[in-house]
């Protein structure tokens, strides 16, 4: 199995709260962008999702914060799907800081919803096979 996907995210001030750390809810954007930057890397677009008729849709996500992220920290943000199946499949993140310490795991439920009838699709990875120009980041 190849390495997941990653991108590398610099901690910026104002993503930090009082305590000085990485603000919470920012763990959920740099999960978003790597997924995102994963897609783009794969050669699928948002326009081309948008002319297909499908759009991925987040079900749920669960955190585990492990330590702490500061202002200026560089951190790698990985991202790997795990398909099922079905309906749903896996998303797997870990955000690790620039010195192998991982700050957080994300792991996420997501789907492919047919943007017309508002139902998820029941072969989400057949969808992002035909429209990857590289199936193999998805693990496909």
């Amino acid at each position: 199995m190849s390495e997941p996907f990653s991108v590398r995210v610099t901690v910026r001030g104002y993503e930090t709260d009082v305590q000085g750390h990485l603000n919470q809810a920012v763990y959920l954007n740099y999960a978003e962008h790597a997924r995102w930057s994963l897609l783009q890397a794969a050669g699928i677009t948002q326009s081309r999702l948008i002319a297909q008729g499908v759009g991925p849709v987040a079900l749920e996500t669960t955190i585990r914060y492990k330590r702490e992220l500061l202002a200026g920290d560089e951190a790698d943000v990985s991202c790997s799907f795990v398909w099922s199946g079905g309906k749903i499949f896996t998303m797997e993140q870990t955000i690790t800081r620039a010195d192998g310490t991982v700050a957080a795991e994300l792991t996420g439920a997501g789907g492919l919803m047919d943007l017309k009838q508002r139902k998820l699709l029941p072969h989400p990875q057949d969808v992002f096979r035909d429209l990857a120009t590289d199936p193999g980041l998805f693990g496909l």
